[in-house]
């Protein structure tokens, strides 16, 4: 009988076979895991248990068929697919997440809240990032804790100010929670993600690099030029495919396939736009997701706009999913460092303390300038302060570490960053309903009858961020009182960017004159 021939690489078929083989019975568990958490999460929801939400169940899936794994000594081949990639999660299952936070935005909660929204995404994930980072490098010299280097530890506090609130979110939606605490603690996490991202990288080239004040003043202009000209991409690329959805005609029955697959392909555009030339592909298509929802979406023909909207939650509820189980799988596969125990336990505690100064603070900001009537309250406050939950972005980011710092270093901020993933995501996931319930701000619906009143007063009126205001018995200083007046100004180019969306933007990018309401 004639021999198998060799393939030109040296590998005999019989090898190619069983690697095949590996990589189905790879994927084969993957599609289980996927069933089994979407099982486990129709079951959970439906029997309205609370102690384990949906991210929760499919993370501890992942972390329990990894242990299996483990024990069981199973096939390398078939471990490699389980193998958490940043590259993946960064490529493929991040955009789909992001894009529909952008496309899922509800734009009067969210802009009426945009200024609050906007101080705990980007000042606060500023000043808890340096906080955390701060605390750790502290504790590193009163030798509570490993010592890492300065700015390895504000790479740190960048990483771990990413937020993963989903658990939260969804737990919020299926008990009725007030409406502009959930605007708050969605917008905060969309926009936090973002910003968690380019910190880490603007510390990470910090850290490649001499870091002299001079040389740390390049690197904050260049961290503002990324983040401004990844929106101005993400923005321009949502335009461009407005305009090309109004006048390409694509609006009839026989091109609905051209017109679904030609909206499906722009987000992906977007990213890839952003990442090829430097920037941020995050925050690209996170506006690229509120353009197009905003202005691309009414062009749509009616089948063509249900179509887009299952598919897009279809592929982020996948990702999601799968990234909880892949993030379990590959926890439990890692090599970790125990040895540094203290370490863990420290930052546990510096992370709280770091989360209450940003909340707190920036609370105090946005109180300080809202009438009494739209402050945010304590019990709000409270409860966003618990919502920060660490989750897919810091352990991507924490894998990240592994590379861009010393074998030693970046081993002990990943086992820091999964352990504090694992706590966070399980207990304080869990425990999120009696939380909610303990604060009593289920089914409140104060400050959402106040947004409904805006609204009911003017359908198309977006209120101001900051509602500038005070009794006349308030005495404010003299530096209060130009903070307020900067607010002013703020306060004439919202209401003038809603005049600029009314009268031109809509009317000129989408086939509606401008006078239908916002959805």
């Amino acid at each position: 009988m004639e021999e198998l021939p060799m393939s030109p690489a040296g590998h005999d078929p019989q090898g190619q076979v069983k690697q095949q083989q590996a990589a189905g019975v790879g994927i084969l568990l993957q599609i289980m895991m996927l069933v089994l958490s979407f099982v486990l999460g129709h079951v959970l929801r439906r029997h309205r248990f609370h102690y384990l939400p949906e991210a929760s169940g499919s993370l501890l899936i992942g972390l329990i068929v990894g242990v299996l794994a483990n024990v069981s000594d199973t096939e390398t081949s078939i471990r490699t697919w389980f193998n958490f990639h940043e590259e993946f999660f960064f490529l493929f299952l991040l955009p789909p997440i992001i894009f529909q936070s952008g496309f899922s935005l509800q734009p009067k909660p969210f802009f009426s809240n945009f200024g609050a929204i906007v101080t705990f995404a980007i000042i606060g994930t500023f000043v808890a990032s340096v906080v955390t980072g701060g605390l750790v490098y502290l504790g590193g010299s009163m030798y509570l804790m490993y010592k890492l280097p300065f700015v390895e530890c504000l790479m740190f506090g960048a990483l771990i100010s990413a937020t993963d609130p989903v658990t939260v979110l969804s737990i919020f939606q299926e008990l009725g929670t007030d409406v502009n605490l959930y605007a708050l603690v969605f917008g905060e996490s969309v926009l936090n993600d973002a910003m968690a991202i380019s910190l880490y990288r603007t510390m990470s080239l910090v850290n490649r690099q001499s870091s002299t004040g001079e040389h740390f003043l390049m690197v904050v202009i260049r961290f503002l030029e990324t983040f401004a000209g990844s929106m101005s991409a993400g923005v321009g690329v949502g335009f461009t495919s407005a305009l090309l959805f109004k006048y390409a005609g694509l609006d009839t029955e026989n091109l609905q396939n051209l017109e679904c697959c030609l909206f499906v392909l722009f987000p992906y555009f977007s990213y890839m736009l952003a990442e090829g030339v430097g920037l941020s592909g995050i925050v690209s298509i996170l506006f690229t997701g509120i353009v197009m929802k905003r202005y691309t979406f009414s062009n749509l023909s009616e089948a063509s706009q249900s179509f887009v909207s299952a598919f897009f939650h279809l592929i982020s509820s996948l990702a999601e999913t799968f990234t909880f189980i892949y993030m379990g799988f590959d926890i439990a596969m890692e090599q970790h460092s125990w040895s540094h125990v203290g370490f863990i336990l420290f930052s546990i505690l510096f992370i709280g303390v770091a989360r209450a100064v940003n909340v707190f603070g920036c609370a105090y900001l946005v109180n300080l300038v809202r009438q009494e009537n739209q402050k945010i309250p304590m019990k709000h406050q409270k409860a966003l302060w618990y919502s920060g939950l660490r989750g897919a972005m810091a352990f991507a980011l924490a894998l990240q570490s592994l590379h861009d710092l010393p074998e030693g270093h970046g081993q002990i901020i990943f086992t820091a960053t999964t352990t504090i993933v694992v706590v966070t995501v399980l207990l304080i996931g869990g425990s999120t309903g009696k939380m909610l319930e303990a604060l009593e701000v289920v089914g409140d619906d104060h400050d959402d009858s106040m947004s409904e009143g805006f609204e009911e007063s003017n359908p198309r009126y977006i209120p101001p961020p900051f509602s500038i205001g005070a009794s006349s018995d308030e005495e404010t200083s003299s530096s209060g009182s130009r903070f307020k007046m900067k607010l002013k100004e703020f306060h004439k180019s919202t209401t003038s960017f809603t005049a600029l969306d009314k009268n031109f933007l809509t009317p000129f990018f989408t086939t509606n004159n401008g006078d239908g309401e916002e959805e």
